[in-house]
């Protein structure tokens, strides 16, 4: 696997989630030795949970289980196997909690912390609240394949938690067309899931919100975020700048996009050295933003009470026609059009 990522030398993957994942596959008769050799893995780097791998051997490893291993939803039943204890302090932290919505605040704030290379943001739209995931474009041929593993992970810990509340009036989107036996995401979405959506998101009622956690503790939630500040910090120190950029860009859920001195300085750099760091990466600014900003047009163009204006004022466009001519840059297609043809028509089911 060609791995156009820069992080992906960066060893930020917890290696059990990798021991995981080859016990599953040695469940369905693929040796760990092969999968291990394929991804460039020693044997012994499993046996201690504080051991990382990078980037680059942990997705190599998830594409050889799933090409050796030929199931198609194999992501689904890797994400259900990790529990939140799997999650060490991060899920610490969210049970600790007082309110669901807390413990969301603390999992969007540390979820980089166990998936480097992907990004989870949370927010409301209407009645609803939506976790949204952007798995990334590096690694593309294991695409479905991450938003299975994140969806089911998130779905299995809310059945824990709170049974089948979330799900009974939730729902869940996803950006990849419907597989040829969608049998596996039936038995854990019933018939709650929409292909094709345009984005990949959990949707629930906002009510819920307020539910408490039944193991709130502030004493051990203090503990755990403090661990899990340690661990941000500690994988900010090499995370690469494209990837801090679009953290500080991504963070933005409705106006005009920061410019580059501004997200300087919340870096804590001067512009030339964000410009010179972007450089040495082979990327641009403008170029960031602009994928952030096709990004948020095809979230708003999903929640159908928005007019086409309304996206455009969202997004920091002053004039509609300037938000129409970079979305067909994007898209090939106007915004009203992407929308009647795509995940517009389809969130609302």
């Amino acid at each position: 696997m060609n791995v156009h990522d820069p992080n992906g030398n960066l060893p930020v993957i917890r290696a059990h989630y990798a021991d995981i994942l080859c016990q599953l596959a040695e469940e369905l008769g693929v040796p760990r030795g092969a999968l291990l050799g394929a991804a460039g893995i020693r044997r012994s780097l499993l046996g201690h949970p504080d051991n990382c791998l990078t980037v680059a051997q942990f997705t190599r490893l998830c594409e050889a289980a799933l090409i050796r291993t030929g199931d198609d939803a194999l992501g689904l039943a890797f994400g259900l196997r990790l529990k939140f204890t799997t999650h060490g302090s991060l899920a610490q932290a969210a049970i600790s909690c007082d309110t669901l919505a807390e413990a969301l605040s603390v999992l969007i704030r540390y979820f980089q912390t166990r998936f480097a290379y992907m990004t989870l943001v949370f927010f409301t739209d209407g009645d609803e609240a939506v976790l949204q995931l952007d798995p990334g474009h590096a690694f593309r041929n294991l695409y479905r394949f991450n938003v299975d593993v994140v969806m089911a992970s998130l779905v299995d810990v809310g059945l824990l938690l709170f049974g089948d509340r979330l799900m009974t009036a939730g729902r869940c989107l996803v950006d990849f067309p419907a597989p040829a036996d969608p049998a596996p995401y039936r038995r854990l979405f019933a018939d709650r899931i929409t292909f094709s959506a345009g984005v990949n998101q959990l949707r629930f009622a906002c009510t819920l919100l307020e539910l408490p956690m039944a193991l709130s503790n502030p004493v051990a939630r203090r503990v755990a975020e403090a661990q899990c500040e340690q661990e941000l910090r500690s994988l900010q120190t090499v995370l690469s700048a494209r990837a801090q950029v679009r953290r500080c860009l991504g963070a933005v859920r409705e106006g005009r996009l920061p410019g580059l001195d501004e997200v300087a300085r919340q870096l804590g750099w001067s512009s030339r050295t964000l410009r010179r760091r972007l450089a040495s990466e082979g990327c641009r600014f403008q170029t960031l933003q602009e994928e952030v900003q096709h990004q948020r047009a095809l979230v708003l163009l999903c929640r159908r009470a928005l007019t086409l204006e309304d996206v455009a004022e969202a997004l920091g466009y002053s004039d509609p026609s300037n938000f129409a001519r970079a979305f067909r840059k994007w898209e090939g297609m106007a915004p009203g059009t992407w929308r009647r043809r795509g995940a517009g028509t389809q969130s609302s089911r």
